[in-house]
């Protein structure tokens, strides 16, 4: 049990989920900890899980309880969720650190419960922060998972998609916990101020709308609405018959500086640049603001997201708007030069502009359906007739043979094929009519208008086996 001191805590079944614990605080921990739920119907939001007759509760007032995964942001009960199955069901309660814990130590503990088991005795084994481990790590819980040995519950705020091992992954449920809504708060706040384990012998007098101010700068995470009032109330004086006034403006210090939830490597940092860009993609700038300052206020590298902007205005606007690109590009440098805060209002031109810029994807569609034909086609040889040739070897085996200069014909255009012969019907490059594009797209059809007349001036001039796969033409006599 030593090594389990210094590496995991322990919490048996009787303590402290016994209905007799002691009715002693610690008044050394959080608030968050002091009053932390001790059954279901204490617990708060998470009502599509843990709801009358959803399936959670379920499992759990049934003991049908399996290895699960809860994959949700900060402070919505992940813990507390753990912890009231273990103390429902009557199991042993492991929670195990993925910060300081290696195999020898997973091994150690599974080879524990593995024991109790044998005696009857489920042990439910909390990882928090399970993506912290690596894949070796998640794979030593397998064989104790298969057993039975343990039920094991990770909590992670990564997609498990791609931080949770695929065989892992797959003999646990997943449950995605939301961010609690502010009702949900405010409900958790007053419960805090009439709960016996929060502020023990203390009367405590809150303004009015105290806690909805709380409730909202705490952005669904109740530790964080939970250390608040805890601040705020320690912060408050009292008066003479002992009774702490927490006022607006000490709630408002606070609340000062609001945190939002923001990991530049994680999941969230995914849907925020996706929430960006679809926003501008759809035309609404109100949108494509709001997502930039979320960004932004949240510690993201404006250069990253001008990177991004940068490729938004060639991907989705393009040639419907050549000038784009030039606004794309200035904000990045500016960006670059003299970065956050004042960088701000330069990305938020760029991104306004391009959400109100006319759009077309037609230059993407044309790389990406080149790219496959480059990728996934014969690699054909350059033909001849566009190839350089420096030497006179070069020249004698064709290179730049029958080259046309187009500066030289009347119309700037001349009928010499550019492409490899398997793919000379191509058509790569569809513009759209939207605003400039609808000028390429004029210019477009009449060069293929005039190609199609002239298509027949040209005629191969390369014996097939003297460079086999390549080609050159020349003009016909008389052209």
């Amino acid at each position: 049990m030593g090594l389990q001191g210094s590496l995991f805590e322990e919490v048996p079944a009787a303590s402290p989920f016994d209905e007799g614990e002691s009715d002693a605080v610690d008044m050394s921990q959080p608030l968050a900890a002091r009053i932390r739920p001790r059954t279901l119907d204490e617990v708060v939001g998470q009502e599509h899980l843990i709801g009358p007759d959803k399936l959670l509760r379920r499992m759990i007032e049934g003991d049908r309880i399996a290895s699960m995964i809860f994959w949700g942001p900060p402070g919505v009960g992940k813990t507390t969720l753990a912890r009231v199955i273990a103390r429902q069901t009557s199991s042993r309660f492991i929670n195990f650190s993925a910060v300081t814990s290696g195999i020898k130590e997973i091994r150690a503990v599974m080879e524990e419960a593995e024991s109790y088991r044998r005696m009857g005795k489920r042990t439910i084994l909390f990882v928090d922060e399970i993506h912290r481990f690596n894949r070796a790590q998640q794979d030593a819980f397998l064989p104790y998972v298969e057993r039975g040995s343990i039920t094991l519950i990770g909590a992670t705020t990564e997609n498990p998609s791609f931080e949770v091992n695929g065989a892992l992954l797959s003999r646990c449920r997943v449950f995605v916990l939301h961010a609690l809504e502010v009702a949900d708060l405010r409900r958790l706040l007053e419960r805090a101020l009439t709960d016996e384990r929060a502020f023990p012998d203390m009367r405590i007098d809150v303004a009015e709308g105290a806690l909805d101010t709380i409730a909202a700068f705490a952005n669904g995470d109740a530790r964080t609405a939970l250390s608040t009032l805890e601040m705020a109330v320690v912060d408050s004086p009292q008066d003479e018959d002992g009774t702490v006034h927490v006022d607006a403006e000490t709630v408002a210090q606070c609340t000062s500086k609001k945190l939002l939830l923001y990991d530049k490597s994680g999941d969230e940092h995914y849907n925020l640049i996706s929430a960006l860009h679809k926003s501008m993609r759809n035309s609404d700038p109100d949108a494509a603001v709001y997502w930039l300052a979320r960004m932004l206020e949240g510690g993201e590298d404006p250069l990253y997201i001008a990177r991004r902007v940068t490729r938004f205005a060639a991907e989705d606007v393009g040639l419907a708007d050549p000038h784009a690109l030039d606004l794309a590009v200035s904000a990045f440098q500016a960006c670059h030069l003299i970065g956050m805060p004042e960088c701000s209002v330069h990305l938020t031109e760029a991104v306004v502009y391009l959400a109100l810029a006319p759009k077309s994807n037609a230059l993407y569609r044309a790389y990406e359906q080149a790219k496959r034909d480059a990728t996934k086609s014969v690699a054909e040889p350059v033909p001849l007739q566009i190839r350089n040739a420096p030497t006179a070897l070069m020249g004698n085996l064709g290179y730049g043979r029958d080259y046309r200069y187009a500066h030289d014909a009347a119309d700037k255009i001349t009928a010499m094929p550019c492409l490899p012969d398997s793919l000379r019907d191509r058509t790569y490059y569809e513009p759209t009519d939207a605003g400039a594009e609808a000028r390429f797209a004029a210019k477009l059809a009449q060069i293929k208008e005039w190609r199609a007349a002239h298509a027949g001036e040209w005629e191969s001039t390369v014996d097939a086996d003297a460079d086999a796969g390549a080609s050159s033409v020349k003009q016909k006599k008389g052209n």
